[in-house]
């Protein structure tokens, strides 16, 4: 991805609301689950970490990427942004 992408999709999230809110019991299987399924709707997704958990933003960004193959566009504070590219037989 191109930094004039990323750029585009930083500005794209502004507006959004985040979806999923990552607390005290961390990322889960179901957590995992339904990101992957937002993913496959939106392609463009916040989520937010809220203080009671104990990973930081950055690092579930990390692994929420690394298991979904998806982009991380964005990681400010407590706020992650993330994209996948819908596959062409969904599109």
């Amino acid at each position: 991805m191109t930094g004039k992408e990323r750029a585009a999709f930083r500005k794209q999230a502004n507006t959004l609301t985040p979806i999923f809110q990552i607390g005290k019991e961390g990322l889960s299987g179901n957590m995992l689950a339904g990101i992957d399924g937002a993913l496959n709707n939106r392609e463009l997704i916040k989520l937010t970490v809220l203080e009671s958990c104990d990973e930081s933003a950055k690092d579930l960004c990390d692994t929420i990427c690394r298991a979904l193959n998806a982009e991380p566009i964005q990681c400010i504070g407590r706020k992650i942004v993330i994209y996948r590219q819908k596959p062409e037989e969904d599109r």
